[in-house]
């Protein structure tokens, strides 16, 4: 009885800081309707300056309950200000964007805010000391339980009521909820909705800053709190439902419960069980426990894809130059040595990557935050037959290709029914399960050890993969190309822009999403096989949420309606990752901010501006 008593205790504890983030994460999306991944940042942040003030700059302060509790403020209140920092800047310009588009910018400002907390903070663990007069434990049912707990434990519905009134009693409250309404709506009545989108913003950063500056007593302030606690973040506000308070509350108490068990009973499988829980109610439920119609992501607009990234149209020798340009271009790096034919390779598999998610997103308009799963699969599938059966390239690329697509058949058939957030979230949930699967899993997979000592490319044959990657990178590119123009292409895109319109036609919408989504699984199946043989190891950070970014980040920079802009971008993020990262020690963030610039400057990507810029030109030149 004790036992499960203090698991119970334990989870309503966890519980607590989960709805302090979710309840702000909600906050935000629901006025402003911004996906804000950067929100774990701010829960850093609010636990890096806390701990700096009671332990290294004021030390004092940590022997006083009242200005240790005035610390714990102060980071709650410095996360506010940088959050409104960073509304100013950057989160007014992606209002009405694609969730996409926000998601990716959002993680732009990770990077730079998380380089900028480095050089503020250092990169070395800060140990607070116990919160004065509350460091001690009491007896509940035979067993000790910390009293801090105890407390932070009663601020969760304490907050929920705060919010509650909040929204429901005060002008302020009445009027962000009827910006989550109707936005347009409220400006018509005369009511200026940016200052309100400010405060939205603003309340919700600094609830994640007093998030983690709670955190002290329990946990030393790091610079990993912010990619830890984000993800199940994202669980408890899709389990809840997006833009609904009362259902961050409910999820969190349900995440931080199965959370506490799981640690307790089935320590190896409390993240699988955490994003298990949050695709049952999805697959039950898919705008989760209280989310509403309104508060589903934004649909793309129509867009049409750029076959040439000329404004003009091109006939078919024009069509066929890029091509061969790319070939030629390749082909060179691939002669200037062995750094030379590494960083090659590392852009055209990333480029296969990026191609297997454009296709999913530009025709079929589905958003994966969790494509890094099939890579994934993919690499593991070849490293474990290789290792374990002694197959080949061929067979060992074939049972990479395997199992990305039989677990994309059975995941799909669910992934299918939902959209936007939701479905980018239940994506991210399956890279989350294979990543701790693989990292817990040490028996098959060797665990962070990694499978290596891969022998499926020697010194002789390294020329002819080098060939063989190419080739398949070029034929990518063209199946994409004949994919646009086929009848698939079209039904996708029709699907895409007008569902209801294309159901009543006869199209089935279903099978074609579903279509799509297996056909993507199995190109980055075979993007990881490639990578497996050409690391010559597998580890789990192929599954992580950065691998899933990266292929984000190659679409986008390029241009996801754009033929060749997974090729650019995975181009300038190769050389990015490489060069930048030789002598530069904060080159995340600033790669931070030029995806950022990116994603507000030139939404369409880099093959987008130069295409609109020679447009420009060209009208310019035939009005003189």
């Amino acid at each position: 009885m004790s036992f499960y008593a203090i698991q119970l205790l334990n989870g309503l504890s966890y519980a607590t800081t989960l709805f302090l983030m979710a309840a702000g994460l909600t906050l935000i999306f629901g006025v402003t309707r911004i996906v804000n991944f950067a929100h774990g940042s701010f829960f850093m942040l609010g636990a890096l300056l806390s701990a700096h003030i009671v332990t290294l700059w004021l030390p004092a302060w940590g022997e006083s309950p009242a200005l240790y509790a005035f610390a714990l403020l102060l980071g709650a209140l410095a996360a506010g200000a940088v959050g409104a920092v960073a509304e100013f800047v950057l989160l007014r310009r992606l209002y009405g964007a694609p969730e996409l588009y926000q998601l990716v910018a959002t993680f732009g400002l990770t990077l730079a805010l998380h380089d900028a907390m480095r050089l503020g903070f250092g990169a070395d663990e800060v140990f607070a000391p116990r919160f004065p007069g509350l460091g001690g434990a009491v007896e509940i049912w035979g067993a000790l339980f910390p009293v801090w707990q105890l407390v932070t434990l009663a601020l969760g519905p304490l907050v929920w009521l705060g919010l509650h009134g909040l929204l429901t009693r005060s002008r302020f409250g009445q009027r962000l909820r009827a910006a989550t309404q109707d936005r347009a709506m409220l400006g018509a009545l005369g009511i200026n909705p940016k200052p309100l989108m400010l405060g939205a913003v603003v309340l919700g950063c600094a609830l994640a800053g007093l998030g983690g500056a709670l955190q002290l007593p329990r946990e030393p302030a790091h610079l990993q709190m912010d990619m830890n606690v984000i993800v199940e973040t994202f669980v408890v506000v899709v389990t809840g439902g997006l833009g609904s308070i009362s259902g961050a509350f409910l999820a969190a108490l349900l995440i931080g419960l199965v959370h506490a068990l799981g640690v307790s009973l089935f320590p190896q499988a409390t993240l699988v069980l955490v994003f298990v829980v949050m695709a049952l109610v999805l697959a039950l439920r898919p705008q989760g426990l209280m989310g509403s119609a309104h508060a589903d992501a934004t649909r793309e607009l129509p867009q049409k894809f750029h076959l040439n990234w000329l404004p003009k149209p091109a006939g078919k020798t024009a069509k066929a130059l890029p091509f061969a340009a790319f070939v030629v271009l390749l082909g060179f790096l691939g002669t200037t040595g062995d750094y030379g034919q590494s960083l090659a390779l590392d852009a055209l598999i990333l480029l296969i990557f990026g191609l297997s998610l454009q296709a999913m997103m530009a025709l079929g308009g589905l958003v994966s935050f969790g494509h890094a799963a099939f890579f994934a699969l993919g690499a593991y599938g070849a490293a474990l037959s290789h290792a374990a059966w002694g197959w080949a390239l061929p067979g060992a690329l074939l049972a990479g290709c395997m199992a990305a697509l039989v677990v994309a058949a059975v995941f799909g058939a669910v992934v299918v029914r939902s959209s936007g957030v939701y479905l980018a979230m239940l994506s991210l949930a399956l890279a989350q399960v294979l990543w701790a699967s693989a990292t817990q899993w040490v028996g098959v997979t060797g665990g962070d050890n990694g499978v290596i000592g891969l022998i499926l490319v020697t010194e002789q044959t390294r020329p002819l993969f080098f060939a063989l990657v190419l080739g398949l990178a070029v034929l990518s590119v063209w199946a994409l190309a004949r994919l646009t123009q086929s009848t698939l292409g079209a039904a996708l895109q029709a699907v895409r822009d007008a569902p209801q319109r294309a159901g009543a036609s006869g199209l089935p919408l279903g099978w074609v999403r579903y279509r799509i989504f297996v056909e993507s699984a199995v190109l980055a199946g075979l993007a990881g096989g490639l990578f497996a043989a050409h690391k010559g190891a597998v580890f789990p950070s192929v599954a992580s949420v950065a691998t899933s970014v990266d292929a984000l980040l190659v679409v986008l920079l390029g241009g996801v309606h754009h033929l060749w802009g997974a090729a650019l971008g995975s181009g300038v993020l190769t050389w990015a990752s490489a060069e930048l990262g030789r002598g530069f020690d904060y080159w995340r963030g600033a790669l931070g901010l030029f995806v950022m610039c990116i994603m507000v400057l030139a939404p369409s990507g880099l093959l987008g501006g130069v295409q609109r810029l020679l447009a420009k030109n060209s009208w310019q030149g035939k009005c003189a």
